[in-house]
């Protein structure tokens, strides 16, 4: 039977016919000692490069904004985590913090209040890797409390569809909400059953079901596809995409890519979690942080130095 009982071992005097006992120290917590030699501190678009091969959205570009912390075990490079720009616009927000929802009734300088409030005051956690090597050790959940309180923001969010099977962001004091559908599947699915055979979550099924087609059949799909991604998508719409710039970009991508994000605004339900950061404002916060800091209080009170 496993339990959490720890098993010490002692050495007792070696004349003895049994040389070795054992004490058992029982509700005893497991811990790496190698925690004591981490820390968490600014690095480059370099560390990230470094580890990116090891995150599951390896082949996806980076997001508007990003800057980046770094987890070191003495020097060794051993995480990566990434900050951004957060989305001007998001439904999932709104229920956390409804007085930035549009009202419909919005202007212009209301409309530039808002995008100036969101980016003086938040940020997104957009990528969180940890070495293979040091998984399951606790490491990612401390990285990012450290790494968010640092960030010197009044909120941090993270939109993560790995936190439905691992609960690090929970585990750092996020909070989330109820998983939302998106407001496009409806719309969406109708123009997939409308336009190809194949599921319209199989990326690779859908390209090779198009590559069947005759050249001009292809051209009027992939014309109609970009043209309804566009239609529908806030994304393209919204920041420095406005003025003609998202329409072009979008008419810039591949097949291939227009489609994926399209699956991405249809289907896509990541979970949205938002951290409240006690130490917004400090000034005290060193730039290289221990790990075990994460230890010595709530996820929700200031960090004890």
């Amino acid at each position: 039977m496993v339990t959490d009982t720890h098993l010490q071992f002692r050495e007792l005097d070696c004349k003895s016919e049994f040389p070795w006992a054992i004490d058992r120290l029982e509700n005893c917590r497991p811990k790496l000692s190698l925690l004591d030699h981490m820390t968490v501190q600014r690095g480059t678009i370099e560390d990230w490069r470094t580890l990116q091969d090891l995150h599951y959205k390896q082949s996806g570009s980076l997001p508007a904004g990003s800057h980046h912390f770094t987890l070191k075990l003495g020097d060794e490079l051993i995480g990566v985590l990434v900050m951004a720009s957060p989305k001007l616009l998001l439904k999932e927000r709104h229920v956390v913090l409804p007085r930035l929802k549009p009202t419909g009734q919005d202007n212009k300088i209301t409309n530039q209040f808002r995008m100036k409030w969101i980016n003086a005051n938040m940020s997104v956690v957009a990528r969180v890797v940890v070495d293979t090597m040091y998984r399951g050790a606790g490491l990612a959940y401390r990285f990012t409390n450290i790494a968010s309180r640092m960030e010197a923001k009044r909120f941090i969010e993270i939109q993560s569809s790995m936190s439905k099977y691992n609960m690090f962001a929970h585990k750092a004091g996020f909070q989330f909400v109820k998983p939302m559908r998106s407001t496009k599947y409806d719309v969406g699915i109708r123009f997939f059953r409308s336009t190809f055979e194949s599921d319209p979550a199989d990326l690779e099924a859908i390209l090779e079901e198009w590559m069947a087609k005759e050249p001009a059949e292809r051209e009027a799909v992939e014309k109609a596809t970009k043209e309804f991604y566009y239609a529908h998508s806030a994304l393209e719409k919204t920041g420095k995409s406005l003025g003609g710039v998202g329409e072009a970009r979008v008419a810039r991508m591949s097949f291939r890519d227009c489609v994926h994000a399209l699956q991405q605004m249809v289907l896509a339900s990541p979970l949205y979690g938002i951290y409240t950061n006690p130490d917004v404002g400090r000034t005290d916060l060193p730039d290289i942080v221990p790990l075990t800091w994460f230890d010595h209080q709530p996820t929700d009170a200031k960090l004890i130095l």
